[in-house]
Parts: C-alpha cells; sequence; structure tokens
C-alpha cells in the first residue's frame, strides 16, 4: 500500500499544463503594455478635460509609442502650434516689451526654448505661465514631466491644468489631438533656432540653471523661425 500522497504533490498534479507558446507569453506582455499605455494617455483626467479622444480603430500591434514617447512628440507638436499661431510674434513682443510679464507671451516664448532644446530654460518660463493661471502651459508640463518619466510631477500639473481650464489659451482647440500612430516626428532644432536662442541674455536660476529672456529681436524673427520647424 502506497502512503498517502503530501498536498505538494496533489498541487503539482492539479497545474492547468502549459498551453501558451514563450511568443505567446510575450506577446501578451506587450499587449497588457499597450493597453496600461492607452489607458493612461487618453482616460486621464487632463486629456478628456483638453478634449483628446480615444482613435478608433487602435493602432495595430507593435506601433504604439510608449507613455513617455508619446507625452514627447505631443509637447513637440504643441510647441510647434504654439509658434505658429497668428499673433506668436505679438506675444513675445509683449514679454520682451512689457515692465509686466505676460502669461501668454511666457507661453509661446517656452515653446521656442522647449523646441530649440532648452528644456529646462522652457519649464522656468511654463512654471511662469501656469503660476498665472495659463492652462496651456499647465499641459505643456503635464507632457514635459510625463515624458522624463516624472509621474508624480506629471499628475500635479495635470491636476494644475484641469482646475485652471479645459480651454486652450491662444491655440486653435481643434488643433490640439493626439494621433495614433503619431503622424508628427520629433526633428532636431535647427541651427537657425539654436542660434536665435544663443544670442539671447542668459541668467542662472539656481534651480533651473541657465535660462534665457526674451528680446524684441527675437520677436521679430518669429516668423521665419516657425517655418524652420
Amino acid at each position: 500500500m502506497q502512503p498517502p500522497r503530501g498536498i505538494d504533490e496533489v498541487l503539482e498534479d492539479a497545474v492547468i499544463p502549459d498551453a501558451f507558446a514563450e511568443y505567446d507569453l510575450a506577446a501578451s506582455k506587450a499587449q497588457i503594455a499597450r493597453d496600461v499605455a492607452d489607458t493612461l494617455m487618453f482616460d486621464s483626467p487632463v486629456a478628456r478635460s483638453a478634449g483628446i479622444a480615444r482613435p478608433d480603430p487602435a493602432a495595430p500591434a507593435g506601433f504604439f509609442p510608449t507613455v513617455h514617447d508619446q507625452a514627447g512628440k505631443d509637447l513637440h507638436a504643441l510647441s510647434a502650434e504654439a509658434l505658429h499661431g497668428i499673433d506668436a510674434a505679438g506675444q513675445l513682443a509683449r514679454l520682451a516689451n512689457s515692465r509686466r510679464i505676460d502669461p501668454d507671451g511666457a507661453l509661446h516664448f517656452a515653446c521656442l526654448l522647449n523646441l530649440a532644446g532648452w528644456h529646462e530654460g522652457a519649464q522656468f518660463w511654463w512654471q511662469f505661465a501656469a503660476g498665472a493661471g495659463n492652462p496651456t502651459a499647465a499641459y505643456c508640463l503635464y507632457l514635459l514631466h510625463l515624458g522624463r518619466g516624472e509621474r508624480r510631477d506629471a499628475a500635479h500639473w495635470a491636476d494644475q491644468a484641469a482646475d485652471l481650464d479645459s480651454g486652450l489659451v491662444a491655440l486653435p482647440a481643434g488643433r490640439l489631438s493626439v494621433c495614433y500612430p503619431t503622424t508628427h516626428h520629433r526633428r532636431p532644432p535647427s541651427p537657425a533656432l539654436r542660434a536665435a536662442v544663443q544670442r539671447l541674455t542668459i541668467e542662472e536660476d539656481e534651480e533651473f540653471g541657465s535660462v534665457p529672456h526674451p528680446d524684441p529681436h527675437l520677436a521679430e524673427q518669429i516668423g521665419e523661425l516657425a517655418d524652420a520647424l
């Protein structure tokens, strides 16, 4: 007579045989990652408040960018959109010439710095604009931190953008959308844009490092610089 079977043996026999090949497991993990990224990008409060709709149909497998990559592309597209705005030059001129710093001008200047690769300087001016009540600047900060993987800071600015307003200040609201898969590719900063920023007055900030400040000549160049984007 055989001794009674232990609980471990019984449990081993109860395991369902592995019905999935290794590649099936990898595909499942990839699908889960896409589903999570899809939810974070399109179902967040700030995405809903900004009118970013979930696209249909879904992108083919393998074409969905990571949340971080998508945020960077969206921020680049939004920055370029700001500089192509009808009154972009006027906004920058008011920022450069007025004793009172204009929040909308700060938004546009930050977008220009972002496209020139001065991300810390852009963050400085976006934070100024958001602190003055500009919801688009808060949304830009949400994308900036999300692109860096700084989820807590991204959540903070998402809440700020939703609390300030669902409108998109100084930007055509209908033009802000997330492509899936994206058709907008980030390009390196143009030499003209880099040179224009290098000529600006630079001040050192303890938190953000080197922060460029606008001047009237930059506002006069904005049309030419925007065309180079």
